[in-house]
């Protein structure tokens, strides 16, 4: 789950191929999802000027 998360797969995604939910998946794994802010940091931007 950390892998496919990390490689930008979408949670409720992740989950629902697990077989599990989304909300307890992220309890569980969103302390492995390393390395992102950058990503995040530039698609919020571009959010914002659209």
């Amino acid at each position: 789950m950390s892998l496919w998360l990390n490689a930008g797969v979408h949670a409720p995604e992740a989950a629902g191929r697990a077989g599990r939910g989304a909300d307890v998946m992220l309890k569980v794994y969103a302390k492995c999802v390393d390395g992102r802010r950058e990503v995040a940091d530039q698609r919020i931007l571009e959010a914002l000027v659209m």
